[in-house]
């Protein structure tokens, strides 16, 4: 039950944060590219990534922090499927350039941003 607990809470401070990311988002460059959901995907790929290193270099620390922090908050923080909800929305509205850069981009840079985050911590 405490495990169940601990990725709850997690994701629910992640939910809320992913949700702030895209109310600043909005209101700063408006909504011709998903900004939002790009960015908070970004900086869960790199904060997992930052976790994992930690992780693996502090084996000692308990089990609970990783379903905190990779399972829930991240879990909540990152939204994959509202990357492809709204990928279907820019194939469907005749957007394929932008869907095509929006795929790519979240594609390359999350992958490389999980790198970085792993090497900064390792």
């Amino acid at each position: 039950m405490k495990q169940i607990i601990l990725v709850g809470i997690g994701g629910g401070v992640g939910s809320i944060l992913r949700y702030l990311v895209k109310v600043a988002a909005e209101k700063i460059y408006g909504n011709s590219f998903p900004l939002a959901t790009f960015t908070a995907n970004m900086l869960g790929c790199l904060l997992i990534g930052l976790l994992l290193g930690y992780f693996t270099k502090n084996q000692n620390i308990p089990a609970d922090w990783s379903l905190l922090l990779i399972t829930g908050f991240c879990g909540g923080f990152t939204t994959f499927s509202t990357f492809s909800s709204e990928n279907l929305n820019l194939i469907q509205s005749g957007n394929y350039f932008t869907a095509m850069a929006y795929i790519l981009g979240s594609l390359i840079l999350g992958v490389l941003a999980v790198f970085v985050g792993f090497g900064l911590v390792k």
